[in-house]
């Protein structure tokens, strides 16, 4: 009985020290979620407004086009991944990874009709051991990342959907909500969908813009810009939903440690308890033997 009470003594230390562990990870986690959550909301407005600007021009200017704005017969397909680079976070990767393999399995063949671009260790490990068709990957993202960490992946995957080596481009992302909730989104990056131009949002007299040199010219420098933009914000949005996935499986493995150890605590109070009564009964019996 002495043994199994020194065993669970030991293993209520041990969970003691993992939840001394969970609970550090959870608070660096929310420490560092807001400001993620900060950068990934403010980049929203300005990818929206991108957008509206791209789809203006497209839509009043006659004749005007680009690669990026026709659709074509599709024979190849990109998707650019975002998971991240270390684990402890609940189901995130799990779920994104899930999402995007039903995907593929579901609108595709063979594996030669689509590649990958993916950003996150996890996912390219995961992904590779599968022996999916990986092109191009980026991994050790800080958890501040910053535009110029991804832009070569971004730009390539751009302009290789521009030059026609894929006919369509998706994002497969993280978005995210709130702390607890992250919602894996697969969004079809190029080409652009048309968008709805609303002829009347007031009456009134509408301003008619010249483009200089052309609003061909325009389109051209703005719409890479616009897709690596959307990229990055969805960069932005999987950091988040990382952190905020983090912190609730942390969260809920510090809860988790906790009732371990209340668990633990009352089967040595018991074990103990039992021990001491063995020990009483032992000295009564030995006291009438000799009596």
């Amino acid at each position: 009985m002495a043994r199994s009470m020194r065993d669970i003594k030991r293993q209520i230390k041990s969970v003691q020290n993992t939840r001394q562990i969970t609970k550090a990870m959870e608070m660096v986690a929310a420490s560092k979620l807001r400001k993620a959550q900060e950068k990934a909301e403010a980049a929203r407005p300005y990818s929206e407004k991108l957008k509206e600007v791209v789809a203006s021009i497209a839509a009043g200017s006659q004749g005007a086009t680009h690669p990026m704005l026709v659709s074509r017969p599709v024979k190849k397909t990109a998707y650019l991944i975002v998971t991240s680079d270390r684990g402890l976070a609940g189901g995130y990767n799990a779920n994104i990874l899930r999402k995007v393999t039903m995907l593929l399995a579901e609108r595709h063949k063979s594996k030669d009709e689509y590649a990958l671009f993916v950003i996150g260790r996890k996912g390219r490990d995961f992904l590779r051991r599968r022996e999916y068709p990986i092109v191009e990957e980026v991994t050790e993202l800080s958890d501040t990342p910053k535009f110029a960490d991804i832009k070569s992946i971004a730009y390539s995957a751009v302009q290789q959907f521009e030059t026609g080596v894929y006919d369509e481009l998706y994002l497969c992302y993280n978005r995210f909500v709130n702390a607890i909730s992250q919602v894996p989104t697969v969004d079809r990056l190029l080409p652009m969908e048309p968008v709805e131009h609303q002829e009347k949002k007031a009456e009134g007299l509408h301003a008619a813009y010249e483009y200089e040199p052309s609003a061909e010219g325009v389109l051209e420098v703005l719409l890479p810009k616009y897709a690596e933009t959307l990229i990055y914000s969805a960069i932005l949005d999987g950091k988040a939903s990382e952190l905020g996935a983090k912190m609730t499986a942390m969260g809920s493995a510090t809860k988790n440690a906790s009732k371990m150890i209340g668990n633990l605590t009352l089967t040595y109070n018991r074990a103990r308890q039992a021990a001491i009564t063995q020990e009483i009964t032992e000295i009564v019996a030995g006291a009438n033997a000799q009596s």
